[in-house]
């Protein structure tokens, strides 16, 4: 039986406070803890032979101070750690302070320090970690909470480990795939507004002088040049509120998100890599929660918001029900039709012979395979492509530039 992330005691704020004391040999000390009141702080200190002198909670701009951002890879970092302390024999508790006080990052630190202090409290890891769905999703409360009811936390936390590092991989390749393109895409329009404002200008400024007639293309690249000049500051602006906008709205609107996804996993060539991508994650996350022994519809629950994308999300919710109903998993999977064939095979053959999450990884494997090749044949492709569009680019404003050059001798 899973135990849900969602059921946990309510429990008091934990602060950060300050505070200098004389330990055992006569020495003056000082350092932070995290605790819910001062008489805590001084209690714990007390426990550690410090006589406390000074107490105070520390302002909130002083914790903000120096802070940067907690990534996916501290989660998997502090989750190897936690599991090799338990493993160790270290107490739960005492694991959090030693991974936490050793952390670089203020941030993750003070998270850290935050639901050991909750721990401490008597709440259970799995609804401490609930406390912060910003760094830990239903998935790893779920794991955890799994973890804990079985006796095995060290375990889950390992699998948690891996599969954090597994999908920031993947996310990493999408990402390489998709970053390319748009710097190099980026650079030439840079270049061309440069273009545009400063160079075209000058050759307006020489053609108008010997007054010859311009060629329609040169004309149409002076007109062009002559507005951006002109405007730059509206289309500035146009850009940046176009930007918000779609921003806000992919935020608030489930239905232009719904679009979105459907109109990118269309796109040639890089469609099919956010297909694979959804597929690998959908195939990973089931097969270490269903692994886990959380039960297959509660661990659908939690791959419906992993897979990325909200095709695939919704297809996830609809097999769900479909799953809870009594059907079997591979036809509803099937009655999709976004999973791959082999997929739906794999998780046939793992219903029959018991081995769902063992073929589930297999899946994921070949496809997180298939979109490290993807990325690289994409890279390949683009390249070339790329350059003709810049090379058009530039090159057509070049021409244009220099097409009244032949008729300047006819002038003179």
């Amino acid at each position: 039986m899973a135990v849900t992330a969602a059921q946990k005691p309510k429990v008091d704020k934990a602060y950060v406070f300050a505070w200098e004391g004389v330990d055992r040999r006569g020495a003056r000390v000082k350092g932070d803890s995290r605790a819910t009141s001062i008489a805590m702080v001084r209690a714990d200190l007390r426990r550690q032979g410090v006589n406390p002198l000074k107490v105070r909670k520390k302002s909130q701009l002083a914790l903000t101070a120096g802070k940067r951002r907690i990534t996916t890879a501290d989660i998997a970092i502090f989750s190897r750690q936690l599991a090799t302390m338990m493993a160790a024999g270290v107490p739960l508790v005492q694991s959090f302070d030693i991974v936490g006080r050793g952390h670089d990052n203020p941030s993750m630190q003070n998270l850290l320090l935050s639901i050991k202090a909750d721990i401490e409290s008597g709440t259970a890891m799995a609804a401490a970690l609930a406390k912060h769905p910003d760094h830990f999703d239903d998935l790893v409360c779920n794991l955890v909470a799994a973890g804990e009811a079985a006796g095995v936390l060290d375990v889950l936390l390992d699998e948690i480990a891996t599969y954090k590092e597994k999908t920031e991989s993947l996310k990493g390749k999408i990402k390489k795939a998709m970053f390319y393109p748009a710097a190099v895409i980026a650079v030439a329009v840079g270049v061309t507004v440069i273009i545009m404002l400063f160079v075209v200008p000058q050759f307006k400024a020489l053609f108008s002088s010997f007054g010859a007639d311009l060629p329609a293309f040169t004309l149409l690249i002076i007109a062009i040049s002559d507005f951006v000049r002109e405007y730059w500051w509206g289309l500035l602006l146009g850009f940046g509120a176009a930007v918000y906008s779609i921003g806000k709205l992919y935020q608030k609107s489930r239905k232009f998100r719904e679009l979105l996804d459907r109109v990118v996993l269309r796109i040639p060539v890089l469609g099919p890599i956010l297909h694979k991508a959804a597929v690998a994650r959908f195939a990973r996350t089931l097969s270490t929660l269903f692994a886990a022994g959380v039960p297959l519809v509660e661990a659908l629950d939690s791959v419906a918001g992993a897979t990325g994308n909200i095709v695939y999300s919704q297809a996830v919710n609809r097999m769900r029900e479909e799953v809870a109903a009594g059907q079997s998993l591979q036809f509803s999977m099937r009655q999709r039709g976004l999973f791959p064939h082999m997929v739906v095979q794999m998780t046939a053959i793992g219903e029959e012979s018991g081995a769902l999450d063992e073929m589930l990884a297999k899946a994921a494997d070949f496809f997180e395979e298939e979109v490290d090749n993807a990325v690289d044949a994409l890279s390949s492709l683009l390249e070339p492509m790329i350059m003709v569009v810049i090379g058009g680019m530039v090159g057509g404003l070049v021409v244009a530039m220099y097409l009244p050059i032949f008729k300047l001798a006819a002038v003179v």
